[in-house]
């Protein structure tokens, strides 16, 4: 009996559950489907994300709603971030799907068009991400924002200033249409509570890391401590990393971020977040619900890959997605019909858009729609969601966020949310612990919202004074104003960093003098004045030095500067009686000396068979081969050459010897040359030995740096300035000078123009300009000199006061090197080449046409040896030159090269009367006696 009832039971439960879904199907076989459009940024994680909890709401909504009679269906389009694509989507919409309602688009600039053609043709748009305020719902009844509007976080904000008591503000916002509409209703929230904006700053997106900088160093300058930050977290990131580098994420400042950085601070990376440390932020409070959970549960298990997490936005895109299906559900299943406008004659796509009757009941039940959604309660108010309740949180230093307290409209501040307390005083005490930037976790101080900036004081900044004309520190008269004006090489240096510099520095000069109007003390006495406090810097030509940098700081070096010497030249007239000689080295005098005897020799052996002019004897030869070889050097060889071979030679020599010829004039006229800029003195050694006076500047290192060098105190002559220094050089009180060289291209190119800088120099850290120990102004002037020289500004000023004549010529690197054979070693491997090349091929020919005394095996291998030498002194009258010389001084000479060749016998005589191999013991007998001229020589 039980089992059949259980059986029974089962039976039932499953005929329901078949009921149900048969009648649910039914239900949706009947329900009317609602057409609505969706124009979204596909390719933006807002969009996707929009649409992805657009499906989830319809799924969600009518798995719950069965018996529901609509249905929406969705027809998405994509905006791709432009009004104009984002237009023509709706457009496509509202005329070819008939759609009764638009979710969309993303952008307030994007939707002011868009709520256009929603009003002429009455179809609701519907936006949950167009923040900004610019859009009116009273002239524009079909245009509804799922969303807070920015101005709405204004009050939380003004809510803070209140509670902390500041008094002034500055807002930095993006330079586009989102970052300008917030400024209207922020100003009046503050002008509300008696606070001030003091300064506003529009950054755009697009700016880079430098104009970031220049922006934030202005509000340095200012009172001001305390900023309102609107604008995207990408922008936002940037704009803290860069806050944090200069130094304003310090004790003293305070930053509030906006909604539209701290509802994406999941975007932000940890260095970015890391800046951020100690900035408050306002945002909207979520209510954490059962319901939200468990769609944040389903959301990430099917989107987790997709999306890093969910955000406002999405929140907003369902719970507008819902309130729309409620509307539509409201008005019913009928009257969904789309009129077609009727516009005769010509007309344009947006007068052909139809008109949707069913579209003002449709938007009168989305303003009455009210109910829980995932975000809060929705309910809109004049076509916007009403105000919700903001949290305030606390970005620490742990990179974590903290809410320190809560917003409400009817409360104003509070640390809970406490519907009983009914309380709208605003105070410090209803917010929680806030870390401040660079605060001491220990401390519970915060910040007072203003400061004096060091900038903002006027700057005491000491000069020298210098006697006679300074170029490095001087004073003038305006000629406008009468007034004394500092100029010179320093003053104006460091104007042009001033004029670079990203924020104001008002300054005022003050020399470092006594009652007279001189020096009040040395240069180590000016640098200690910014150690006690008597000036806020020290401007000037004041080296950069070890023992000054242990109580002041310096900045980077301005001007090079290193000890070195000057002295007078000596115009050395009486030359060297051997200087022609010093242009070569004695190796290259030798290679050179063999090359023009070896060229002379490989000439005389290519032509001594076909060429009279080097016939004849011994002596005769010997000397015209010279002569032709080195006659090449002025180019006066009158000897004609014949051989091919011999030409090819002499056209290589040729080349040679023009290279030799013009580098040694070169070095022999700038040896001539250095010998008139001859110095007095190149060494020091040589100033200490012969114990003559040397000068040094007054109030200088140099003084101890010579004794420390071995110089004698009593030969140390102290100069006042350059023009003294150079009446001293003229009077022949002093031999020498040692200064920095700044001073000595002064001296050498105004004072003393036969004076130069010679010797080895000392080096220094050059010029700087002093502040005190830590002093940020010092970094930035440091920044400030960097970026005049690479701009060139400063190589400009060097120019103005040095008139680009920086120094005199300086004998060390005017002395000519002498040339040596490492220079020319390829040309004589080249000349070495060709003419032993040439010495080859002429052997080989002169042997292959002997050949057939090398075969006379009847003779020794010497005996052959001399009778080849013996033939090779003979004329070759095959030769075109000598046949040429002979027709011309005897026409009946027969050409020898149309005789009967001689027969190797003994009756014959051998090749033209040449010696016979058959009476060779006459040559042999002959050996002895002095060879004697040729008659036909």
């Amino acid at each position: 009996m039980e089992s059949h009832t259980v059986f029974s039971t089962f039976i039932f439960f499953l005929s329901l559950c078949f009921g149900l879904r048969a009648f649910s199907a039914m239900a949706d076989d009947e329900a009317v489907t609602v057409k609505v459009g969706v124009v979204l940024n596909s390719d933006s994680s807002i969009g996707k994300m929009g649409f992805s909890c657009m499906e989830m709401a319809l799924s969600d909504f009518y798995g719950f709603h069965r018996n529901y009679k609509t249905r929406l269906a969705l027809f998405p389009k994509n905006s791709m971030e432009d009004v104009i694509e984002a237009t023509a989507a709706a457009m496509e919409l509202i005329k070819k799907e008939e759609v009764e309602a638009i979710v969309g688009p993303q952008d307030s600039i994007q939707a002011a068009f868009m709520a256009d053609l929603g009003k002429k043709s009455q179809v609701p748009i519907i936006s949950f991400s167009a923040t900004t305020p610019s859009l009116n719902f009273h002239w524009n009844p079909y245009f509804f924002r799922a969303t807070q509007i920015d101005s709405s976080q204004a009050k939380p904000i003004a809510a803070i200033f209140e509670a902390f008591e500041w008094r002034q503000a500055v807002l930095i916002h993006s330079d586009d249409e989102y970052g300008e509409g917030f400024l209207s209703s922020m100003r009046d929230a503050l002008r509300e509570i008696n606070t001030r904006v003091a300064y506003e700053t529009a950054i755009p997106q697009s700016a880079f890391d430098d104009r970031i900088a220049k922006e934030l160093y202005k509000l340095m300058t200012m009172q001001t401590r305390v900023f309102v930050v609107h604008m995207s977290p990408e922008l936002g990131s940037r704009v803290f990393a860069m806050a944090k580098e200069i130094g304003m994420m310090e004790s003293g400042y305070a930053w509030i971020i906006t909604d539209g950085m701290s509802n994406f601070l999941s975007r932000i990376d940890d260095s970015s977040m890391e800046a951020m440390s100690g900035a408050l932020g306002v945002r909207t409070y979520i209510p954490r619900t059962e319901k939200l959970e468990g769609f944040q549960m389903r959301w990430r298990k099917k989107f987790e890959k997709e999306f890093s997490e969910l955000n406002i936005f999405g929140l907003r895109a369902y719970d507008a997605t819902v309130a729309l299906a409620k509307a539509v559900e409201k008005v019913g299943t009928t009257e969904f019909i789309f009129e077609k406008s009727n516009v005769s004659g010509k007309s344009t796509d947006l007068d052909n858009l139809g008109v949707s009757r069913n579209g003002p009941m449709l938007s009168e039940a989305l303003s009455k729609t009210h109910f829980k959604g995932l975000a809060g309660d929705f309910r809109m108010v004049e076509g916007k969601l009403k105000s919700s309740t903001y949290e305030i949180i606390n970005i620490n230093h742990e990179k974590n966020i903290t809410v320190v307290g809560y917003w409400t409209p009817e409360n104003g501040l509070s640390q809970t949310l406490d519907s009983t307390k009914m309380s709208s005083n605003t105070s410090v005490s209803n917010l929680s612990r806030i870390i401040w930037p660079g605060d001491d976790p220990n401390t519970f101080s915060f910040p007072k919202g203003w400061e004096i900036p060091t900038n903002e004081k006027k700057l005491r900044i000491g000069i020298p004074v210098k006697s006679g004309v300074s170029k490095f520190v001087r004073e003038i008269r305006d000629p406008v104003t009468g007034r004394p004006k500092r100029t010179g090489y320093s003053i104006d240096i460091f104007e042009a960093v001033i004029d670079t510099m990203p924020y104001a520095v008002s300054y005022e000069y003050i020399q470092f003098a006594d009652a007279e109007g001189a020096m009040a003390g040395s240069y180590e006495d000016l640098v200690k004045q910014v150690y006690f406090g008597v000036y806020d810097a020290v401007v000037g030509d004041l080296s950069i030095r070890e023992s000054r940098s242990l109580y002041v700081d310096f900045t980077l070096p301005y001007s090079e500067s290193s000890v070195s010497m000057v002295v007078l030249f000596r115009d050395n007239k009486n030359k060297k009686a051997w200087l022609f000689l010093k242009p070569l080295t004695l190796n290259l005098w030798l290679t050179s000396a063999f090359f023009f005897a070896f060229i002379g020799l490989v000439i005389w052996i290519l032509e001594h068979r076909i060429n009279e002019d080097f016939r004849g004897p011994p002596s005769h030869e010997i000397g015209t081969s010279f002569w032709f070889s080195f006659s090449t050097m002025v180019y006066a060889q009158r000897e004609k050459v014949e051989s091919n071979l011999a030409r090819f030679v002499v056209v290589v020599w040729l080349f040679v010897v023009l290279i030799l010829t013009q580098s040694y004039t070169a070095s022999l006229t700038s040896l001539l040359t250095v010998q008139k800029l001859e110095p007095t003195f190149t060494d020091m050694n040589q100033l200490k030995e012969q114990k003559v006076n040397v000068g040094y500047p007054n109030g200088s290192f140099v003084q101890a740096l010579l004794i420390a060098e071995g110089f004698d105190p009593s030969k140390l002559v102290i100069y006042n300035n350059m023009a003294h220094c150079g009446s001293l050089f003229l009077n022949g009180t002093i031999t020498a000078a040692f200064d920095e060289i700044p001073y000595l291209k002064v001296l050498t190119t105004t004072y003393c123009t036969n004076c130069t800088i010679v010797g080895p120099t000392m080096k220094s850290n050059g010029f700087g300009y002093v502040f005190p120990k830590g002093s940020q102004l010092g970094r930035d002037v440091s920044k400030g000199i960097l970026n005049i020289m690479e701009s060139g500004v400063l190589q400009e000023i060097e120019n103005k006061w040095f008139k680009g004549n920086i120094s005199n010529p300086d004998p060390n690197s005017l002395i000519s090197t002498t040339l040596g054979l490492e220079s020319f070693w390829g040309l004589f491997l080249v000349t070495g080449a060709v003419s032993s090349s040439a010495l080859i091929v002429a052997l080989a020919s002169f042997l292959h046409e002997h050949k057939h005394v090398l075969k006379l095996s009847t003779l020794s291998m010497w005996k052959r040896f001399l009778l080849l030498l013996k033939i090779f002194n003979e004329k070759d009258l095959t030769s075109p030159a000598l046949r040429k010389n002979r027709q011309d001084e005897n026409p009946e000479v027969k050409d020898v090269r149309f005789e009967p060749h001689p027969s190797p016998s003994c009756d014959s005589s051998y090749r033209n009367g040449g010696l016979s191999p058959c009476n060779f013991d006459d040559f042999h007998s002959d050996q002895s006696a002095t060879p004697q001229p040729s008659p036909s020589r």
